[in-house]
């Protein structure tokens, strides 16, 4: 939230940002921080603050630190409180993010609230504003464990982003869209007002309409078009596939994932990712989710078609597959050795992550895998051991190794068949 929106007072001197007082203790008052309850904290302290400061925005990312080194970096609270004065009349949507504990009351009463010290927490509520008058505010903010941060966030009404997105694609030579899930999204038991979720449970695997709408009227625009996803969990991607050029999951990257992403797309790295879930094409593929059984879910259960295989991933190269072996027959409870031929049969250096997979009693399971790099043209072999465990007790079971899932068109995977004798 900018400055220009923050003050200090309601009076003449007032000055732009928020009074913040700084305490050695998360509660205020020397006792041992408990979260409040939905009515409004008492604003006295019985502590005196460290220091004072005007701030003029709530944006801090302390990390496992605190505002200052004579601060206790697990024990420590921030009391901003000044006024909010909106520039626009509307609904607007106000609250704030931060790692661990804090509360915020608007106009008198408490508007939002979070806690949680292993990730960051998004609170927020609608309210009605209008333009020029001065609301009374307060931010709380309590630091007892982990990482410390928090932020002071509002969405302003009447910001056309979609057009102003559309204008920047129409600009450019090629499009790098980036779309997906968030943890404001996806949770447990969390408050999210957005259609295909409910209360952190997606009751639709697509991506939100509103992304879904903006990627289809930026790929009408004719530019070469990349897609980006940002997800904790698999987005059925089913228009993107058939039309968008190229897709790639970057997950919840980290500090580092954006030079990670820009190598794979200028060439510099080599993609070798491979899939670790299932991605389904709609959650009608899928049991209720009240349905504790793993019949239909998983690559192990699943029956249908799905959009992307567990195990499924490209490169830049391409790599072929011979010279199987395993013996055709085995003694029960005894170690099986398994060894394929893999090389890199395209034209640049690569990664493969060789993926053994074995099926007996009707069901496929992942039952080894190994990540090899190879030049171009470049030959390696490479050996399994099966143990007991992972192989019937008796009966036939089946034995394949390729780059991704067998079945379906995966024309490289090499299967072969073995015997165990009880």
């Amino acid at each position: 939230m900018p400055a220009s929106a923050l003050f200090t007072s309601d009076g003449a001197g007032r000055r732009n940002g928020l009074n913040g007082e700084y305490f050695n203790t998360a509660s205020f008052n020397g006792q041992v921080y408990r979260a409040p309850g939905k009515t409004p904290a008492p604003a006295a302290s019985n502590v005196a603050p460290l220091f004072t400061r005007v701030d003029a925005e709530i944006n801090f990312k302390w990390w496992d630190g605190a505002p200052r080194a004579d601060m206790d970096d697990d024990n420590f609270g921030v009391r901003w409180s000044g006024f909010l004065a909106p520039t626009v009349t509307g609904k607007y949507r106000l609250g704030g993010v931060g790692m661990n504990a804090f509360e915020i009351y608007f106009n008198g009463k408490q508007l939002a609230r979070g806690n949680n010290t292993h990730e960051r927490n998004y609170s927020y509520e609608s309210v009605d504003l209008e333009a020029g008058k001065l609301y009374p505010i307060r931010v709380d903010f309590h630091e007892v464990l982990n990482d410390a941060d928090m932020r002071l966030v509002w969405a302003v009404p009447g910001r056309d982003l979609e057009s102003a997105a559309l204008d920047a694609a129409r600009q450019a030579e090629a499009v790098v869209m980036f779309l997906g899930l968030s943890p404001r999204l996806e949770g447990e038991e969390m408050k999210v007002p957005v259609v295909g979720f409910q209360g952190g449970d997606r009751v639709d695997l697509g991506l939100p309409a509103a992304q879904e709408a903006l990627l289809q009227k930026v790929v009408a625009l004719g530019k070469p078009v990349v897609l980006v996803l940002l997800n904790g969990s698999a987005v059925a991607v089913n228009w993107a596939r058939d039309r968008v050029p190229a897709l790639l999951d970057a997950w919840y990257p980290g500090q580092a994932g954006g030079e990670a992403i820009a190598d794979v797309l200028f060439g510099d790295y080599n993609p070798a990712g491979r899939l670790p879930v299932t991605f389904y094409k709609s959650a009608d593929q899928l049991p209720a989710f009240d349905d504790y059984s793993m019949k239909g879910r998983t690559y192990r259960y699943f029956q249908g078609e799905p959009l992307y295989a567990f195990g499924y991933g490209l490169s830049y190269t391409t790599f072929g597959y011979r010279r199987l072996e395993c013996p055709e027959r085995a003694p029960a409870n005894h170690e099986v050795t398994v060894s394929v031929e893999v090389r890199n049969t395209g034209k640049v250096a690569g990664e493969e992550v060789v993926q053994l997979y074995v099926k007996r009693d009707g069901v496929r399971s992942l039952e080894g895998f190994r990540r090899i790099a190879l030049q171009v043209g470049e030959r390696k072999t490479v050996k399994f051991v099966l143990g007991a465990r992972q192989l019937p007790k008796s009966g036939v079971a089946e034995i394949a190794i390729g780059g991704q899932q067998p079945g379906g068109s995966n024309a490289g995977v090499l299967t072969t068949t073995l015997s165990i004798a009880p």
